[in-house]
């Protein structure tokens, strides 16, 4: 019989297949080859007993669940493959038929990836991005620099926003110390808004040798959930007060940027170089961006199904807790810090998981739509760049990923390319009023 697929919903079906004699004939074979080391008869020593034996002993059925778990995955895929659906959960199998020398026929609920159908995916129009370096975001750029080489210099009078205070303080709630709330000589960077809302503006305007009652609230989600919301007050004491003496802009301090420039001249040439490289970057990326939501929001999905998004969301997790690793955490650590737990985690991440799959699913229908098929040498350049992005052997990269993941990712990225290299630029519809605005106002002269 022919593989029968019949919906039962948007997304969820049975298939209907059989496993033909000979598959099955094969996959007792190899059960038997399995177990036979381990049987041990009255009068054979332990795996010596040939099939016959074994047969009249326990029958070719005590093989077959251990046969079944052999065949099933390669009979299963052909079967799907061959009705054209896509499985996304784990088969639930019923098996129908189970006889001796004849097939096998089993059914299988599934839930199959949903439909998707396409709108204009080639030539869509994105707001055209501005990628001008202007003087001030050179002279912006350089006086960061000055900033990040400027040294602290002790300064007499009132502390302003910019300086450094050295202070002590000791922090109370309702008369009592708490946890966390004292320390000596700390420098705090007024402006810097690392300290509670409110605890910086307080300082301003005293002096050295000041002593300042500092009143704040906790924010209401502030982390440690005992302070969340809660007033406190902090006895500050004021040592020193110390401002930023930026350098001079020079050719010395051109030269010392490692920027390979002598002059003052250069280095703005060089920022400024620079920064229409980042420009450039960031226009694309986000040209890209737009580009793709555009075609996103031109196709329709019915149905996501959540088995999809709880493996993107598992895959987000596992992303998340390798990052912890390289910093020294681990997960129940970070959720003791942040007062979280696994459900608040999985809905943190359960939103971008849904864009996720959408954006994979709508990717996909184009490269299925425009017939893409990554060559061989598109495979051998893909292995190469992930070898060299990760710094792996060759070899150990197509050992990790199959020629099925490498082609699926390649085709995606070349539905991106043909989505991105054929989108539109054009003028934002707010730069295009005024444009027409101000053509009106030439014509009304």
């Amino acid at each position: 019989m022919k593989p029968e697929w019949e919906k039962t919903g948007t997304n969820e079906g049975t298939l209907k297949f059989e496993i033909t004699t000979d598959v099955v004939a094969k996959g007792v074979d190899h059960a038997f080859n399995k177990i036979k080391n381990r049987i041990q008869l009255p009068g054979f020593r332990k795996g010596k007993v040939n099939r016959t034996v074994y047969r009249q002993f326990y029958g070719d059925s005590s093989l077959y669940q251990e046969a079944l778990e052999d065949i099933f995955p390669s009979s299963y895929e052909a079967a799907y493959k061959e009705v054209g659906i896509e499985p996304v959960s784990r088969p639930e199998v019923t098996i129908d038929e189970m006889t001796e020398g004849k097939p096998w026929v089993l059914e299988v609920k599934v839930t199959v990836k949903p439909e998707v159908k396409l709108g204009k995916y080639k030539g869509v129009e994105v707001e055209k991005i501005d990628r001008t370096v202007t003087d001030e975001d050179v002279d912006k750029d350089i006086q960061n620099r000055r900033e990040k080489e400027a040294e602290l210099v002790i300064k007499d009078g009132a502390a302003e926003k910019g300086d450094t205070v050295v202070i002590d303080y000791v922090g109370t709630i309702d008369g009592k110390e708490f946890d966390g709330g004292s320390a000596k000589n700390y420098s705090l960077s007024l402006g810097s808004n690392s300290f509670i809302p409110g605890f910086e503006d307080q300082l301003v305007g005293h002096k050295a040798d000041d002593k300042v009652d500092v009143k704040v609230t906790f924010p209401k989600d502030y982390q440690a959930k005992d302070l969340a919301g809660k007033e406190a007050h902090f006895a500050v004491t004021v040592h020193e007060i110390k401002s930023k003496e930026l350098p001079k802009l020079d050719d010395d301090f051109a030269k010392d940027l490692d920027l390979d420039v002598k002059t003052v001249d250069e280095l703005k040439a060089k920022v400024r170089e620079n920064l229409q490289n980042e420009k450039n970057d960031n226009a694309e990326r986000e040209m890209q961006e737009a580009a793709i939501h555009k075609v996103l929001d031109n196709a329709e999905i019915k149905d996501i199904p959540q088995v999809m998004i709880d493996d993107e969301v598992n895959q987000q997790i596992q992303r998340f807790n390798s990052a912890l690793q390289t910093r020294g955490l681990t997960m129940q650590m970070y959720q003791q810090i942040t007062g979280t737990n696994n459900d608040d985690l999985r809905k943190q991440y359960e939103e971008e998981a849904q864009d996720n799959v959408k954006t994979n699913l709508v990717l996909e229908a184009v490269v299925k739509a425009e017939k893409i098929k990554p060559t061989k040498e598109d495979i051998d350049e893909e292995i190469k760049n992930l070898a060299k992005e990760y710094q792996m052997d060759e070899k150990r990269v197509r050992q990790t990923l199959s020629d099925d993941m490498l082609i699926h990712d390649i085709g995606v990225k070349q539905a991106i390319d043909l989505i991105v290299d054929s989108a539109k630029e054009v003028p934002s519809k707010e730069k295009a009023k005024k444009t027409t605005e101000k053509k009106s106002e030439g014509d009304q002269k």
